[in-house]
């Protein structure tokens, strides 16, 4: 019998979470580069949890987290991957 794989956890002001969806949208300014990460997140008692990050190398980090109004097409694009996260977002 094979289990299935445990979700990523993630560390929240309300305790350990696992990571049940994700996106990231991938923004630029001049030579920079970095993505905005959302994320929904659940904790041990099962209360749902959004999180807007961003990150530079690959990790999430805390906000802020500014989108200019143009990505937010491909915040909505991206979340056609993510039909769960997007129900909770009502987008």
């Amino acid at each position: 019998m094979r289990k299935e794989p445990k979700p990523p956890a993630a560390a929240t002001p309300w305790g350990p979470g696992s990571i049940l969806d994700e996106i990231k949208v991938p923004q630029r300014v001049g030579d920079k580069r970095f993505a905005v990460v959302v994320q929904l997140l659940e904790t041990k008692e099962g209360e749902r949890l959004v999180r807007f990050a961003y990150t530079t190398s690959g990790s999430a980090r805390r906000g802020p987290v500014t989108m200019r109004v143009r990505d937010l097409e491909r915040l909505r694009a991206a979340l056609e991957r993510a039909p769960v996260l997007g129900e909770v977002l009502h987008m």
